[in-house]
């Protein structure tokens, strides 16, 4: 594991990786001196120049081609996805730039898209995701007759089913049965990989519908869909049932799930499935060996003896389960599944053992049980000990007290998990609301990255607040360029939002808000860290960007 992956954690570890790489901001950077009128053609001409530099990148798949086709130009999208010679990659992207095409309400040139994926089943997948998009824009006739045109019998329930899930989140409960039956008769008919999601959908449409006899029918038939086909224990489907049903205060399933099944008789040998029943001796430590029966700690190589039960339902099964409830189960049912994710803990199941103590240390970190949650741990290392006592400061500020996380934030001792920790209490202080108490936490953050990460969060409260000056004297005292550029960017965002909806109130000196303003602050950013930075928010705002960028990438690299 590379050194400080544990204490700062994945995501942290990552960004701060490559934003060190890119070094320090310069003290007095052109960028804050330039475009005072934000005019578009000033920005375009940056954002070329920043392209001609950039050291290149592949533009016929990820986030540039879904830009594309987000902002109107899905045609040259799809001319840079058509230049992979993969089919399979190929039609992945245009899956992909389908659903961006679709999200930005291009429903026909997403359309058309879909009908030509050389993959059929990709195709299929494209037009089920058409299909309730064509419904929530009122077109339902149009709707029908793409589920009706979709190729292979495993997708069709899907598409019925989705569509009834459209339809009745539009109010049409008769219509929605309607499709629904049909979604069931074609599961009935087709039992594949996907028909635990099919099921799923059909149980929270009939609980939706007041139907909490035919929802429970069907919830069984996810468990037994589960146990008989191959599924998985800790398949998102059955986690939706289990979450569902311990939500209204039903834990009966779930204990059914956890309790193992009988032990087989010692000698009764053979397999279950495909899998042994027994174990050698020299599978096993020592400590493992009853001394009562074997005083030597030895066994004859012959000897077999049977596994341990373990429950159907299983750690990472269980873990999925609290995930789900975390936020919106009662005390009550919170710390009910809590206990039982504790006693299958000391089963001393190995499986997913860290998955499902993560998961339940961060329930009980925000249902109050701090010391519960922080005892827990006290079986890791010390270096994973403490990355898991950052988050669970970070659970403690989620649920509301800023104070206790803070508090337990300075108690750790390592450096870096400790500047984590009070990253997430910086950004929950920001959230809500509270962007001076924030701003005055930061500086006791000794890392200088650390610092300015936590410093992005208050930035885009400031200017959610409307002082807009102050949120940008800020952004430029970030230590680390690309932090600095993230935290513009941030800035712009809510600029754009400002000007988009037409209000020019700001609360600090001078009228700060506005497109000219967002533009500034862009073009700030571009000359700070590059185009990459500040790409994504200038959608709403220059739609144009995306395309600039591209069509100076393809001259640059003479495509």
């Amino acid at each position: 594991m590379p050194e400080g992956l544990a204490q700062w954690g994945p995501e942290l570890f990552i960004t701060r990786e490559r934003e060190l790489r890119r070094g320090p901001a310069p003290e007095n950077h052109a960028g804050k001196d330039i475009l005072r009128g934000g005019f578009e053609p000033c920005l375009l001409a940056l954002l070329r120049l920043s392209a001609d530099r950039d050291p290149g990148r592949d533009l016929t798949r990820g986030w540039l081609p879904k830009a594309l086709a987000r902002t109107g130009h899905l045609v040259r999208a799809a001319e840079l996805a058509r230049t992979n010679s993969d089919e399979l990659t190929l039609g992945e992207e245009l899956l992909g730039l389908v659903k961006a095409a679709a999200d930005a309400g291009d429903l026909c040139g997403a359309q058309a898209l879909a009908e030509s994926i050389p993959l059929r089943q990709l195709r299929d997948d494209a037009l089920v995701a058409l299909v309730p998009a064509w419904a929530v824009a009122g077109e339902r006739d149009r709707a029908v007759a793409m589920a009706e045109t979709i190729r292979y019998p495993h997708n069709w329930a899907r598409a019925w089913a989705v569509l009834a899930k459209a339809v009745a989140d539009d109010g049409d409960t008769d219509e929605a049965l309607r499709f629904a039956a049909r979604a069931d008769d074609e599961v009935r008919a087709c039992v594949l990989d996907g028909t635990g999601g099919v099921l799923v959908l059909l149980m929270e449409l009939a609980a939706a519908t007041g139907d909490h006899v035919r929802a429970a029918e069907l919830a069984d038939r996810v468990e037994d869909f589960t146990r008989s086909h191959g599924g998985t224990p800790s398949s998102r489907p059955l986690a939706a049932v289990l979450a569902r049903e311990a939500l209204r205060g039903d834990l009966d399933r779930v204990d059914a799930l956890l309790r193992p099944p009988p032990r087989p008789p010692v000698g009764a040998g053979g397999g279950v499935c495909g899998w042994a029943l027994v174990e050698t001796a020299d599978q096993d430590v020592d400590p493992d060996v009853d001394p009562d029966v074997d005083p030597d700690g030895r066994l004859d190589e012959n000897d077999v003896r049977p596994l341990p039960p373990r429950s159907f339902l299983g750690a990472r099964g269980l873990a999925r389960v609290l995930d789900a409830i975390a936020e919106t189960a009662g005390q009550e049912v919170a710390l009910a599944l809590a206990d039982r994710a504790e006693a299958l803990l000391g089963t001393g199941d190995g499986r997913d053992h860290d998955t499902l103590l993560r998961s339940v240390t961060l329930l009980l970190a925000r249902r109050g049980q701090v010391e519960r949650a922080m005892a827990l741990t006290e079986c890791l290392d010390p270096e994973q000990r403490a990355g898991w006592h950052a988050e669970i400061v970070g659970a403690v500020a989620r649920y509301g007290d800023t104070e206790a996380a803070e508090a337990l934030a300075h108690a750790i001792p390592d450096d870096r998990a400790r500047a984590r920790a009070l990253i997430e209490v910086v950004r929950e202080l920001a959230r809500r609301g509270d962007p001076g108490r924030a701003e005055a936490l930061a500086p006791v953050i000794t890392d200088g990255w650390a610092r300015g990460e936590a410093l992005v969060a208050v930035v885009q409260e400031w200017a959610r607040h409307g002082d807009l000056e102050r949120a940008e004297a800020l952004a430029h005292s970030i230590a680390y360029r690309a932090t600095s550029a993230r935290a513009l960017a941030a800035l712009v965002e809510v600029a754009g939002v400002v000007e988009l909806s037409g209000s020019v109130e700001v609360s600090g000196p001078g009228e700060m808000s506005g497109p000219s303003h967002a533009r500034r602050l862009a073009a700030q950013a571009v000359v700070l860290d590059g185009w990459a930075a500040v790409l994504s928010v200038l959608e709403p705002i220059v739609p144009r960007s995306a395309a600039v960028v591209v069509e100076q990438m393809m001259i640059r690299d003479g495509v």
